[in-house]
């Protein structure tokens, strides 16, 4: 079993900035593909990045490329999500995923490959 507890969330105003991490435990770190999900008030989950813990390659939606920076931190067990230049189309419940696969170079890993899942951490951007 993985366990996946993520914090970081908070409300920041357009433009603003938050680094989320995701603290990784119960089984080993190495190996896996990670992938941060989010889900807007009302409407699907959607991928917005994924990290691969074996060769550190990262993919990223069209709809966060160049604001959002996924990177992973081995000797803490822990993957982390950069955001900036926050929108309010970008409020939204925040999730780290991981999965068994261990190759996911090639672009994001489709969301059923992930395994496992974090409670999430909100994050709210206002105008």
């Amino acid at each position: 079993q993985v366990q996946l507890v993520e914090s970081g969330g908070g409300s920041v105003q357009t433009g603003g900035s938050l680094r989320l991490s995701c603290v990784v435990s119960g089984d080993t770190f190495s190996g896996r593909c990670f992938g941060w999900f989010r889900q807007p008030p009302g409407k699907e989950r959607e991928q917005v990045a994924s990290i691969s813990s074996r060769t550190g390659a990262t993919h990223y939606a069209l709809s966060v490329q160049g604001r959002f920076t996924v990177s992973r931190d081995d000797s803490k067990n822990t993957v982390f999500l950069e955001l900036s230049s926050l929108q309010p189309e970008d409020t939204a419940m925040y999730y780290c995923a991981a999965s068994s696969v261990s190759y996911c170079d090639g672009g994001l890993l489709p969301a059923p490959y992930y395994n496992y899942q974090g409670q999430g951490t909100q994050v709210t951007v206002s105008s």
